[in-house]
Formats: structure tokens, sequence, C-alpha cells
């Protein structure tokens, strides 16, 4: 079966690649993706620790436009047609609570916020977060899959803002628990694109106007991390078409537990 899913997640790959069109996107999801997901859902837990926690964790990662909302959407239905129950949901915010503390983050009128002022606000959104939304889900078997996480701290706050890495380390985990992903899907992107798209849509928020220069650290961090940490992280090419980049999604998928 390894074999079939693994020839499956290839033939994707290349197919989304040559093609770009609407409708060859849905012959492309019914005829490989759809399969493939199936395929791996009916797969078995590979570790005692992923029984106990039942449910299965995924988050995207990536800096501002790379594209993340897009590939959540289109991965959440590609798993919901298997029949699995998905919850998606972002940080900060995700709950009530947590989208207050995330408006008053995000606010671009927030001029003079200090890096560690920031993080205590990220902390406090992902606190509660994890607490009404994600813990619970996970609990509960559903397939969890998050637009930013821990991840984002360390590389914002501990790289970009020079936040010490092991206090950002320190704060996150007392936030979640240790609650760590299964899977990390890194959607890499040129700063100067990413902007460019988000300049696009309107008005930016306070971490979308910071400089180029910001950006571009935030980049190299996450590229970083993603060296560091193989096993969990999948780097992904943010400037191929979206068919392409959801194939890549599914293929990252390879060997785990869905």
């Amino acid at each position: 079966m390894k074999t079939a899913v693994k020839t499956a997640a290839k033939t994707a790959s290349n197919t989304a690649a040559k093609r770009a069109s609407p409708a060859s996107a849905k012959r492309l999801v019914k005829s490989k993706l759809k399969p493939l997901v199936k395929a791996r859902a009916s797969a078995k837990p590979k570790s005692t620790q992923r029984k106990a926690k039942t449910g299965f964790f995924i988050t995207f990662e990536g800096g501002e436009g790379v594209g993340k909302t897009t590939q959540i959407a289109r991965l959440a239905k590609a798993f919901e047609a298997t029949g699995r129950r998905v919850i998606v949901t972002r940080e900060p915010g995700g709950s009530n609570i947590a989208n207050r503390i995330r408006s008053l983050i995000l606010d671009p009128k927030m001029k003079g916020l200090v890096p560690l002022a920031e993080l205590f606000l990220y902390e406090a959104s992902r606190a509660q977060h994890v607490a009404d939304v994600i813990r619970p889900a996970l609990k509960a078997g559903h397939v969890v899959i998050c637009d930013r996480y821990t991840d984002s701290s360390v590389v914002y706050q501990g790289v970009a803002r020079g936040l010490d890495g092991a206090l950002v380390k320190r704060l996150n985990n007392m936030a979640t628990g240790s609650l760590h992903p299964d899977l990390t899907l890194l959607l890499d992107l040129d700063p100067r694109i990413g902007l460019a798209r988000v300049g696009a849509r309107g008005i930016l928020d306070r971490m979308e106007k910071e400089a180029l220069s910001f950006h571009q650290a935030v980049r190299a961090g996450f590229l970083k991390l993603s060296r560091r940490e193989r096993r969990r992280f999948r780097v992904i090419d943010s400037s191929l078409s979206r068919d392409a980049i959801h194939a890549k999604v599914l293929e990252a998928l390879e060997g785990e537990f869905v």
C-alpha cells in the first residue's frame, strides 16, 4: 500500500505542475488527490504518542502572502471528502477571546508595542486558543489544520524581533502545554512577491507593514528552523501554481497518519 500511495503522490504532483486551469484542477482532485488522501486516511497510527492524542495536528507556516489560506481550504476539503472531521483555525485568534487579542496585536494603530509585550499578547491568544479549540478537537479525534502556530513566534518574535530564542520556546510550551504539531508545512516565497500580493488586497495589518528587511529575516528564520526540525517540517515552493502546491501538500503527507 505504501508503494501505491507513494506512486499516486508523485503522479499527482507531476500532473498538477503541468495543469493550472480550474477544470483541470477539479479533474486532478477527483482522479488523483482524493483517492490519495483516502489511502492515507485508512493507514494505521505509527506511534503510541499519536494514538494517545487521537486526532492529527497540521500547521501551515510562512511569511506574508504565501498562500496559506488557499492551501488550507483545499486540504480541508480533501480531508472532508474522505469523511474525516476537519477543524480549520488560525493564530493569532481562533476563539472568541483569542480573536479579541488578535485585533489588538494586528491593529496598525498599535505603534510602539515593544517586542516582549508583543510576544506576551501572542502567547495569551495562543493559550486561550489551544484550550478552547485545538485540544478539544484533537481529543475528539478530528484533524486540526492551523494557520500559524508556535513556529511563527519562534521566527517573528525570536528571530526578526531579536528576542531570546530560549525564552520564546519556554513561553510557547507554557501556553500550549507543550502541544506540538504532527506535521508543519512551510510555504516558502520571496517576501517581495508575498508583500506585493498582500498589498494588492488593500489595507495592511501591523505586521504586514513591517520593512522588507524584517520579512526577509522571517523567511530566513523559517528556512533555518525547517532545517533544524527536518522530521516535522516539509518545505514547499509557494511560487508554483495553486494546483501544483496543493499536490505537493498532499505529497508531503507521505508516510503520515491522516
